[in-house]
């Protein structure tokens, strides 16, 4: 099959985990052992979050008296891109001898009249206390939301419409490569008034990427692995229920948090919805359970059923 399989930003840097190197490498090569035998039987496409990484870079950025103004976050977004794709690239490189993998940087066009750019939603950067949190919002200007039992910042999230470099990505699966794309949903991009690329500041939701590449790669599967083995309703709650197989329309009766799973049930809805396939919301550890319908919440058209069966590929 070809799979599109999107990292959560949380599964490669956990929560409360101290964001340097040598942490963030280890986890990348924790995930890449559970990836790298999925990809000895299928087409593989990765993806990954950014959220934690960016918010690192931001602090750095903002906190460097040298400069006249922070680096932007489509900027941000690159070097992220680059130095995670840095990693996953060297790691399944060394976990798949012989095996071509490339990392590549990619633009994802946003609409510059997106509702996004006055109502901030996507986390980025470490978590804090709610005092903590305000007072750095009062210090730098920031938004700060809710994210569980912690807080932390929201920048604009713009719903991507159109990976720039899919075709290139379609060249790179048809040479049998590993395909790393699309870092943290891709450097958010629009076309201005002389209809030429320009970056916005702005972090694109991953998942929603995710979805949107799978789509134009004509995808069999879509796996959105993170750090939580299932959707539940009334999560972190006594009464907290899990979700296995589902449809998109059971799915989307259901109310989820706008700011974490509630794109994660948009994406993987929408790419049911508009190719018939199968995605799925899942730990990271449990891929290849998840991919045969044994573990995670599975979304298929006609819910609790067998899971698509493998098809023949377009180039």
């Amino acid at each position: 099959m070809r799979v599109v399989v999107a990292l959560g930003g949380n599964a490669l840097l956990r929560r409360e985990e101290r964001p340097d190197a040598a942490v963030q490498l280890a986890n990348i090569r924790a995930a890449v052992s559970v990836l790298a035998p999925l990809a000895s039987e299928h087409e593989l496409v990765i993806t990954h979050g950014n959220g934690p990484q960016v918010g690192v870079l931001a602090l750095q950025s903002a906190a460097d008296r040298s400069l006249t103004s922070p680096y932007p976050f489509d900027v941000l977004g690159a070097e992220t891109q680059g130095m995670i794709g840095y990693w996953l690239l060297q790691s399944l490189q060394n976990a798949l001898p012989g095996r071509q993998v490339c990392a590549l940087l990619n633009q994802t066009l946003v609409s510059a009249a997106d509702p996004a750019f006055t109502d901030p939603a996507k986390f980025v950067g470490p978590v804090y206390d709610r005092t903590e949190a305000e007072c750095l919002a009062a210090e730098r200007g920031w938004t700060v939301k809710q994210d569980g039992g912690h807080w932390r910042r929201v920048v604009p999230s713009p719903r991507p419409q159109r990976v720039v470099e899919t075709r290139l990505i379609r060249l790179l699966l048809a040479s049998g490569a590993i395909a790393v794309c699309a870092g943290g949903g891709g450097v958010p991009v629009i076309r201005d008034g002389r209809g030429e690329l320009t970056g916005v500041e702005a972090v694109v939701d991953k998942d929603l990427t995710a979805a949107l590449l799978a789509e134009a790669l004509d995808a069999d599967a879509l796996l959105l692995l993170t750090d939580v083995p299932h959707v539940s309703l009334h999560y972190g709650t006594p009464g907290a229920e899990r979700i296995g197989q589902t449809t998109p329309s059971a799915l989307r009766a259901q109310q989820f948090p706008a700011g974490s799973m509630g794109p994660k049930v948009d994406a993987v809805c929408r790419f049911v919805e508009l190719t018939g396939g199968m995605a799925a919301i899942g730990a990271l550890e449990d891929a290849q359970a998840i991919l045969d319908g044994a573990a995670g919440t599975v979304v298929t058209p006609g819910g609790p059923t067998a899971i698509p069966a493998t098809t023949e590929h377009r180039p």
